[in-house]
């Protein structure tokens, strides 16, 4: 029975396929009415980007004077976490046992 139940959609599909007028959905229906009687106005596809401003740095960076680059940060985490693997190593060597 399954074979025949999917052989009638399969026709019932390609039927409603062929037909000459497709009914448009309910949006496309409420969406006609509406501009029917105020029409969109032209929308551009994608809108001209505004003027792009430069981020300006804080009052505490330039008051400092100095720019540090950011390989001294690197740095300076790296230096801490090998530090502290070095410390933790050291803390569980017991020697003599």
């Amino acid at each position: 029975m399954s074979e025949r139940h999917d052989g009638e959609r399969e026709f019932d599909l390609r039927w409603a396929d062929s037909a000459e007028h497709k009914e448009p959905s309910a949006r496309a229906r409420m969406l006609a009415a509406r501009w029917k009687e105020n029409p969109p106005g032209p929308v551009p596809f994608r809108a001209d980007p505004g003027p792009v401003r430069r981020r300006r740095r804080s009052s505490r960076m330039r008051s400092r004077g100095t720019r540090r680059s950011p390989w001294i940060s690197t740095a300076i985490v790296l230096g801490s976490v090998a530090a502290i693997i070095v410390l933790l190593g050291y803390l569980n060597f017991q020697p003599g046992y």
